[in-house]
């Protein structure tokens, strides 16, 4: 048993506790590609999603160097046909690609010097499981040829966040030489087929593209945009997550208003796995996401604004969806020429969900949400973000004040921004001016879109956040009628009905587009 080559089965021993979700089935896929030409595996999931845990689950379930029945006989994976027959058969390189880069800068040395870390750290392994093995540190992947014809058990590879010399390393030529080791050991015409018999890498980001195609281009990948046979194991599912709730006394709800909302094919509901855990661990609904240096670069990429971005990261806050081309994304933190660069990137960051039927993107759950609050407050944007910012505040102080004229005003201001005439033809139109003004509510504010209520459904409710004074406001929209008209069926149709608690702190805003005149009006009452 070594540290990088068959490191045995304790990490994962270690995590298989009392709430321990099963997602041994996975491991099934990775069986039917041993020995086909589709057995190397690339998943890109977002920070947080499980990608370490589903590592060491892999590593204890291959590793020849451990006896792993004990942790997976009562496992998923125990009911599949090709369960014994891999079990504990294959020698496993297991390596965390973060854990190099670290080193390397505690000991003052160049990134470029990282692959050659890599490399012998996998060599003196081997040398110590087979001192008869000739030292042989020139070529990367002869002493490991050699270590499969000595004992007759091929490789299984496990590469968690492969991806990190990518994102974090900025020198290419380091880059490109770490490449260079991966392309040695997978796209080896004599070393691959005869000595791997699996590879599965992690990242966050999916291969990056060389010269439009991937640099790697043996891998199969399976992304947030494209997951695949992946999709049922790249979160945690409704099940799963009632599962839990029941177990540790949580709000189902809550859990699932905070941590689900992630869009993949075939999947209902996503929920984000490491949140949950930590939400049942700590009694607590709320973001367990933090600062990254990911983050605090979004920030530098929003800020470009490539083709109004940040007018699009305002509607995506404010509640909409956005249409994005994801096809161009080089898959990388440095070359961004669009909007949708960046938009594709905020989805396999985790901070956006791809429709894949619809090609459009959204703000999954309030977990995200909260991220974004961060956004709004931010001192590092340029002054048109700060200026959508000031907009939108001084509209919400402006309704809260029962100033109509000022918020017709501004709603007519983003109508001609966002707009062309013959593209505003509809109270949908309307209803997305009206989340893209009031953006800024978010954090104070939580919105309900078409809420039912009295006789009725309201067209956009927003309930004060918890120990706020401001009022609750329903907004009722009307397109060719009348603002007043509006506040009337708010009234008739009793839609303040729900909001019992907010009693004498109510306001109701009614908005009309009069497409004649061409002109927004606005009446507001407190009641």
């Amino acid at each position: 048993m070594g540290i990088y080559v068959n490191p045995g089965n304790q990490a994962f021993r270690q995590i298989d506790g009392s709430n321990y979700v099963d997602k041994t089935g996975m491991i099934r896929l990775i069986n039917e590609r041993i020995g086909r030409d589709d057995s190397l595996v690339c998943i890109s999931r977002p920070r947080r999603f499980g990608k370490s845990y589903a590592a060491k689950m892999l590593a204890a379930y291959y590793d020849c160097s451990c006896d792993s029945h004990e942790l997976f006989d009562r496992k998923v994976i125990a009911r599949s046909e090709s369960y014994l027959a891999h079990l504990n058969q294959y020698n496993v390189v297991y390596l965390e690609i973060t854990s190099f880069i670290s080193e390397a800068r505690t000991l003052q040395k160049p990134l470029i010097e990282v692959p050659r870390m890599i490399m012998e750290a996998v060599h003196d392994d081997l040398l110590r499981m087979h001192p008869d093995l000739p030292e042989l540190r020139t070529v990367n992947d002869e002493l490991l040829y050699c270590a499969e014809k000595s004992d007759g058990r091929p490789f299984v590879f496990i590469i968690d966040e492969w991806d990190a010399m990518i994102r974090e390393v900025k020198e290419e030529e380091a880059q490109q030489v770490y490449l260079n080791l991966l392309r040695g050991w997978f796209k080896s015409g004599t070393f691959t087929p005869k000595a791997v018999a699996a590879a599965y890498m992690t990242g966050i980001l999916p291969i990056k593209k060389d010269r439009r195609q991937s640099a790697i281009s043996d891998f199969h990948e399976f992304s947030m945009l494209y997951p695949g046979d992946f999709a049922e194991f790249t979160g945690f599912s409704e099940t799963e997550v009632r599962r839990l709730c029941e177990k540790n006394k949580m709000d189902f709800d809550d859990m699932k208003a905070w941590y689900d909302g992630y869009e993949l094919p075939g999947e209902h509901a996503v929920y984000n796995p490491y949140s949950v855990m930590n939400a049942c661990r700590e009694k607590e609904c709320r973001s367990f996401w933090g600062k990254t240096s990911a983050s605090e670069a979004l920030t530098d990429y929003i800020d470009m604004n490539f083709d109004g971005l940040q007018e699009t990261v305002v509607s995506l806050i404010g509640g909409a969806e956005a249409a994005v081309n994801t096809s161009q994304f080089q898959n990388d933190f440095e070359r961004f020429r669009t909007k949708d660069d960046v938009l594709t990137l905020l989805v396999h960051l985790g901070y956006l969900t791809y429709d894949s039927a619809h090609r459009t993107v959204y703000v999954p759950n309030e977990e995200v949400r909260d991220e974004f609050r961060g956004f709004l407050g931010s001192d590092q944007f340029s002054g048109h973000w700060v200026r959508l910012i000031r907009r939108s505040r001084k509209l919400l102080e402006d309704t809260i004040a029962g100033n109509s004229e000022a918020v017709a005003a501004v709603l007519m201001e983003i109508r001609e921004e966002q707009y062309a005439p013959q593209y505003y033809n509809d109270e949908q139109a309307l209803r997305a001016v009206v989340k893209y003004a009031y953006f800024a509510a978010f954090g104070q504010y939580v919105k309900v879109e078409e809420m039912p209520s009295g006789r009725g459904i309201a067209d956009v409710v927003f309930i004060p956040a918890s120990l706020s004074r401001l009022p609750a406001m329903v907004i009722e929209l009307k397109w060719n009628k009348t603002s007043g008209g509006a506040i009337a069926q708010i009234k008739n149709r009793k839609y303040t009905a729900t909001l019992e608690p907010f009693a004498g702190n109510i306001l109701l805003v009614g908005i009309n587009y009069d497409e004649k005149t061409g002109k927004h009006t606005c009446a507001i009452e407190r009641v």
